[in-house]
């Protein structure tokens, strides 16, 4: 007979905005971000059943959140996750495991005539700092932080050779090329026991955030990289060092090739290998690189 193995349901895409306004120094601070919430307890009647009356609306879910955000801090975005988790858990007793993921659009303070504007920001791209939270009454609370949609990209500082050749390879070698690649990158917290856990911890989300955004740009910028997988462990092991409270890091960065364009058939114009100039963005195909570090052995994110 079949069995349900797993189940999960909630909201997605709820988007939230929220301004906090200093009313002694009229400085306003913003957040903007995509909540999502998925539940998991005993709901299996609801889909084998039809019995909706262990079913939490998920509008209901929407509505939660927005409260939740008037009612507490939504930075640092680790503890608005656990903090939604916990009034799941705490509201329902048949739910036993609430999956918050919170992803926080990164806008930054204009400056006007070189002085900080009170309350004008300016939105740096697309990147985004990511928290996925799974709050369990058995298992505690799980954090995982990150970053994303970050491209950047170098002139030089980047070779790749002595890989594997045989019939089917027709890459060059090379000792200098652009290397570009989208930054997806997270890191593991040791488990929280509870809420009160989160909140004991908030001065150090922030703090690793930066620390983890501002390795990953130093290494790339001046790592004399032999491959995306050399450059990438090495932020990773420095991510390690920084936030002693992180147990995994993970990295997942495409390579975004940049090829240069043989010009010999116009007037013998060099424009291969050191004489090149003029590239040739590639959009697809590209690779993939994965990479997962820990401090006590392997997983399974991959």
């Amino acid at each position: 007979m079949p069995t349900i193995s797993a189940a999960r349901y909630g909201k997605d895409n709820v988007r939230l905005f929220k301004t906090h306004r200093d009313p002694k120094t009229g400085v306003h601070t913003i957040n903007e971000t995509v909540v999502r919430v998925l539940l998991e307890g005993d709901i299996e009647p609801s889909y084998t059943h039809a019995d909706n009356s262990v079913v939490i609306a998920t509008d209901s879910m929407k509505n939660t959140i927005f409260i939740m955000a008037k009612q507490h801090p939504v930075t640092p975005p680790e503890l608005f996750a656990a903090t939604l988790g916990a009034h799941f858990l705490a509201t329902y007793g048949h739910i036993h495991v609430a999956n918050v993921r919170v992803v926080t659009t990164r806008w930054t303070r204009m400056h006007v005539d070189g002085r900080p504007h009170p309350h004008s920001f300016v939105k740096e791209g697309e990147e985004k700092r990511n928290v996925d939270a799974r709050v369990s009454r058995r298992d505690g609370i799980a954090i995982n932080s990150g970053i994303s949609d970050v491209t950047v990209l170098k002139s030089t500082g980047s070779a790749f050779h002595g890989f594997v050749r045989d019939e089917f390879t027709t890459l060059p070698e090379t000792w200098d090329r652009i290397m570009s690649t989208d930054v997806d990158a997270s890191w593991d917290w040791d488990v929280f026991a509870d809420l009160a856990a989160v909140q004991a911890a908030v001065p150090k989300f922030d703090p690793a955030h930066e620390a983890a955004r501002n390795i990953t740009f130093k290494r790339f910028a001046e790592d004399n990289s032999a491959s995306v997988q050399a450059t990438m462990y090495k932020m990773s092991e420095d991510i390690l060092k920084a936030v002693p409270e992180v147990s995994k890091v993970y990295y997942s960065l495409p390579n975004k090739h940049y090829f240069d364009l043989d010009l010999s058939w116009h007037k013998g114009i060099k424009n291969l290998g050191k004489d090149a100039q003029v590239y040739v963005p590639q959009t697809n195909p590209n690779g993939l690189i994965k990479l997962e570090v820990s401090r006590d052995g392997p997983s399974s994110k991959l």
